[in-house]
């Protein structure tokens, strides 16, 4: 993109095109021409799709997913929490939730320029100049959708409905929009293309999606308390095939997720694709041969476990790592993510539920850590050396300060995740119990929280 354009772009994004008069009309308009002529059918055609693959991620993808792992009198219930995300953080986001993230602002927090999305339509952004800011807008909602959701598998079979809508709607506030706005935001104080103070790359999630996520999914847990009878009874999956079919909807999902955070239909979109594919299949292998060697046998359970946990942790590098360094993440990945859902957390008994931290928020620190390492600018070469060339990404490209700023970067999210959610508990907390009574977690979540059941017959 020409520096015309570039320029064409902050003043459209800015809504300063009628509060410059020292700029001419003309070359306003000519720049206004060449703001549209650099839309690209074919961009906005693969971003539409990603983000309807991403919203594919949170349902049916992880309703399924978490539906199956948990006790069938559980079932309905575990489905709405995901399905509520979708609606509640839905009209957040269009409300005031978008500005917070990506509008200008400060190093913490976007303005309200953007409340109630006015000024977000046709025209493009600063983040991604071939395709309108509405599809933009709406591709990064769905990250914001699927984000608390996957929390809510920390607590399974054991909050109440509208403790969890309050919850994780304070959580978004507290936790998801600071942190999406310092590492994606323009001037955030991570953010490594646009402004930023201290350079971390990101590019699908790793820090915004998955360490939040899964280290509040481990604050959440703790807080709550374990589930009655847990460590001693046994919570069994009640349908694995659910599971199944909802870990491979994730997997495809995925694309979108990664491939789609390159906001065009390009190299780099393709080369996030093969690093996502790449990763999940190894997290898949890694973690059955763990559970061969603890075990000596390799589950369905572990395996979708396993190429999740692959998915998760090359998330914050896909954009930055050649084909076989996604291969090591995800091995890396399906190996620790078993030792810790199996080892660490039977040593310490806490209760989560569907082991978010030790898959998301696990694997989402060591992705982190390893796209320090591995990043490199033969995969991106958007930053740029004061000379024009590319700059060196990652240690492997001989830039091993890299690695020290994603630590930083990690750090703080897991501060933010630990203190916001720490919050957003307590305020719960006074409004409305969090946790179901002892008769209603016997009964189920169906029944006593929803007066239905997801099974009318005796499985």
């Amino acid at each position: 993109m020409s520096n015309r354009v570039f320029v064409g772009l902050l003043l459209l994004s800015s809504s300063a095109l009628a509060q410059t008069p020292a700029v001419d009309r003309a070359e306003l308009r000519a720049l206004q021409a060449a703001v549209a002529a650099s839309q690209s059918a074919g961009d906005n055609a693969w971003m539409l799709v990603s983000a309807a693959l991403v919203l594919m991620m949170t349902g049916p993808g992880l309703a399924l997913f978490y539906c199956g792992l948990v006790r069938k009198r559980n079932v309905l219930g575990t489905m709405m929490q995901s399905f509520a995300m979708m609606a509640v953080i839905t009209l957040l986001w269009g409300v005031c939730g978008y500005s917070l993230v990506f509008a200008p602002g400060n190093p913490l927090l976007g303005d309200l320029r953007y409340l109630f999305l006015r000024g977000v339509g046709a025209e493009p952004s600063v983040y991604a100049p071939t395709v309108p800011h509405q599809t933009f807008m709406i591709y990064q909602l769905m990250f914001a959708i699927i984000t608390p959701a996957l929390i809510t598998g920390a607590f399974a079979e054991r909050v109440r409905f509208r403790a969890m809508v309050l919850f994780l709607t304070l959580w978004a506030f507290f936790v998801y929009f600071p942190v999406a706005h310092m590492v994606w935001g323009s001037g955030g104080f991570l953010n490594a293309f646009l402004g930023g103070k201290y350079p971390v790359l990101d590019f699908a999630g790793g820090t915004v999606v998955h360490i939040t996520s899964g280290f509040s999914a481990l604050v959440t847990a703790l807080y709550i308390g374990k589930r009655a009878g847990y460590p001693y009874e046994k919570f069994m999956p009640h349908n694995l095939v659910l599971s199944f079919i909802g870990a491979c909807l994730l997997w495809v999902g995925w694309f979108g997720f990664n491939a789609g955070s390159a906001l065009a239909a390009s190299p780099l979109a393709t080369s996030a694709f093969v690093a996502t594919h790449f990763a999940a299949a190894a997290g898949a292998l890694s973690w059955m041969a763990a559970e061969r060697i603890r075990n000596g046998k390799a589950s369905a359970l572990g395996a979708i476990s396993g190429a999740v946990a692959g998915l998760a942790t090359v998330t914050q590098g896909s954009g930055f790592v050649q084909p076989f360094s996604a291969v090591a993440i995800g091995l890396v990945a399906g190996a620790l993510c078993h030792f810790m859902v199996t080892t660490v957390k039977e040593k310490f008994h806490y209760d989560d539920s569907l082991d978010v931290f030790g898959v998301h928020g696990v694997g989402g620190l060591v992705g982190c850590l390893l796209t320090g390492v591995f990043a490199t600018r033969l995969v991106n070469s958007a930053l740029r050396l004061a000379n024009g060339q590319p700059a060196p990404l990652g240690w492997i490209d001989g830039n091993p300060v890299q690695v020290l700023n994603q630590l930083v970067g990690a750090g703080i999210g897991i501060g933010l995740a630990v203190v916001g959610t720490l919050a957003a508990l307590k305020i719960t907390d006074l409004v409305t119990p969090l946790r179901m009574n002892e008769g209603q977690e016997a009964t189920g979540m169906d029944l006593s929280l929803h007066g239905e059941e997801g099974y009318n017959f005796e499985g």
